[in-house]
């Protein structure tokens, strides 16, 4: 196919109905979905090495293949949450690499996943993409050893990342404890930033602000996966803060306190999402989940447009020990994520989330 002439230069966020993990399915669509689907449930005991499968909406699949080395796998593409081909690549495999991180993890190697509208876009605009994703692996140090491709209506980049945990040390997003504190790894806001961006009213502050926080590498993952006092640990994408704690408070039984005060926030955010830059799916990500949700009084709609902003490779979540925070927090420290921070803690209870001022 010849490649295509292109008059005007082509602005990547439009050629697609949303970006990022912003583009995921709903919570209670996707539930709705999978509800008694074969894989749905019982395949834990169906196959014993399946450590982790799907039964509690976990980061990545796990399967045990000795005593010490289990594999970890996982896949995450989605649409332009920048104009950018490279940071659009980037981001999205730094995004997709996290899923292994979130789980205790070390990645070992990639496979792409492409989809591009090969007669609307340049194929250098597509190098680049392709180009920004090897960026990020690298930096992971792993490569993008293969992959598939479409030509599809709407542009799609994304990894299946595979990595290599001690079967003893997953951390699960099911296994916190009553009286473990809640550290959140990164500032929120990027679905806020996106849709600010999408309407040119994002500024370059901003936007490098937000480039910063969706490239970073979750790499405390597998030193916090050494730790015995961290018991719990997921990451923070496109359900939102709200939505991922509610599924590690589900799943272990508890009831996740969040304190919004304490909550790291990007720059400018707070600023921008009180002037009504908010996400479709942060409306959806509240329609699905919100009734398992206890806000504090006076909440204003800016406030709960954070707690449900869908975050493109977010921070790290994690349930430790009250022990164990400060060893939590320098980890953190060492590896250069000045916003990480206590946001709350969980407790005994009826399996819910209560947000506080």
């Amino acid at each position: 196919m010849a490649e295509p002439v292109l008059n005007t230069p082509i602005r990547l966020t439009h050629l697609s109905h949303g970006g990022g993990c912003g583009c995921k399915i709903a919570p209670a669509v996707l539930e709705q979905i999978l509800a008694d689907t074969p894989f749905s449930k019982g395949l834990l005991s169906q196959f014993p090495d399946l450590l982790v499968g799907i039964e509690s909406s976990d980061d990545a699949a796990v399967w045990k293949l000795n005593d010490d080395q289990a594999i970890v796998a996982t896949t995450d593409f989605f649409m332009p949450i920048v104009d950018d081909p490279f940071e659009f690549g980037r981001i999205a495999a730094t995004n997709a690499i996290s899923d292994v991180y979130a789980m205790g993890g070390r990645p070992l190697f990639a496979l792409a996943l492409v989809g591009m509208p090969i007669d609307k876009l340049p194929h250098d605009t597509i190098r680049k993409i392709l180009a920004g994703g090897d960026a990020a692996a690298r930096a992971a140090g792993i490569p993008i050893a293969g992959g598939h491709s479409i030509d599809s209506q709407e542009p799609i980049y994304g990894l299946v990342a595979i990595g290599v945990v001690n079967p003893a040390k997953v951390k699960k997003n099911n296994a916190a404890q009553a009286g473990d504190v809640l550290i959140l790894g990164k500032g929120l806001g990027v679905g806020i930033y996106s849709a600010a961006l999408k309407k040119d009213q994002l500024p370059e502050d901003g936007y490098r602000a937000m480039i910063a926080s969706t490239t970073q590498l979750n790499t405390p993952g597998p030193e916090l996966g050494e730790m015995a006092g961290v018991h719990g640990m997921t990451d923070v994408t496109g359900f939102a803060l709200l939505g991922h704690a509610l599924e590690m408070a589900r799943g272990s039984n508890l009831r996740a306190r969040v304190e919004f005060a304490r909550l790291p926030i990007l720059p400018g955010v707070a600023e921008l999402a009180r002037a009504g830059f908010v996400t479709g799916a942060s409306g959806r990500n509240w329609a699905s989940y919100g009734g398992a949700v206890e806000l504090f009084g006076g909440c204003q709609d800016w406030q709960r447009a954070l707690l449900t902003d869908p975050q493109t490779s977010g921070g790290l979540l994690v349930a430790c020990a009250p022990e164990a925070v400060d060893e939590v927090m320098a980890v953190f420290g060492r590896h250069g994520f000045g916003q990480a921070a206590v946001i709350g803690s969980l407790t005994a209870g009826p399996a819910g989330v209560l947000v506080a001022p």
